[in-house]
């Protein structure tokens, strides 16, 4: 048995700016160089699909510290399936484990430190939720009008990889393009 993988040297699945899987390379070096990676993450609702889970990140997250977010999600690690990844993410994150993901939509976002091609998927829950006291400082159920109005507040701490998905994810879901 081998040494644990520090989190910086783990390895990240590389995308293209089209989506594509075109390698891999340490997370240290994907934040350095600002690589496009992937993404898995999950809108948490509510069983009746009325309120998403919303959290505040913990301030020793290595992007957006202390923003707050909608989303469970982390990178795909190298040769992980997106949907693998928020499944693990959802676990990890929130203590979410056995509920069915149900894919979305797949969004890009390109800014200041971050590239990323982010899977998105829904799940529904109604048990209880559990931070991972590494990322996540606090949480609430919220509900869904209050998102979306909130999310397009440019005062309100929404990341802003997580502000351009939630509002997609609206958008679709006020065309019928995502029956919740």
């Amino acid at each position: 048995m081998g040494e644990p993988v520090s989190r910086g040297d783990e390895l990240v699945a590389v995308y293209d700016a089209d989506g594509t899987v075109v390698g891999s390379a340490p997370r240290r070096r994907v934040r350095a160089e600002n690589l496009w990676h992937g993404c898995g993450a999950v809108l948490l609702l509510s069983p009746g699909g009325d309120q998403a889970y919303v959290h505040r990140r913990t301030d020793t997250k290595d992007i957006f510290p202390g923003g707050l977010d909608c989303f469970a999600g982390g990178v795909v690690d190298a040769g992980e399936d997106p949907a693998d990844c928020a499944r693990r993410e959802l676990a990890e994150e929130l203590g979410v484990v056995g509920v069915p993901l149900r894919p979305v939509l797949v969004g890009s976002y390109e800014g200041p430190g971050l590239r990323v091609r982010t899977h998105l998927f829904e799940a529904r829950w109604g048990g209880e939720v559990r931070h991972q006291p590494e990322e996540i400082a606090s949480g609430w159920w919220m509900p869904l009008e209050e998102l979306r109005r909130r999310s397009v507040d440019p005062g309100w701490p929404l990341v802003p990889d997580s502000r351009l998905l939630v509002r997609e994810w609206f958008r679709r879901s006020a065309a019928g393009g995502l029956g919740t």
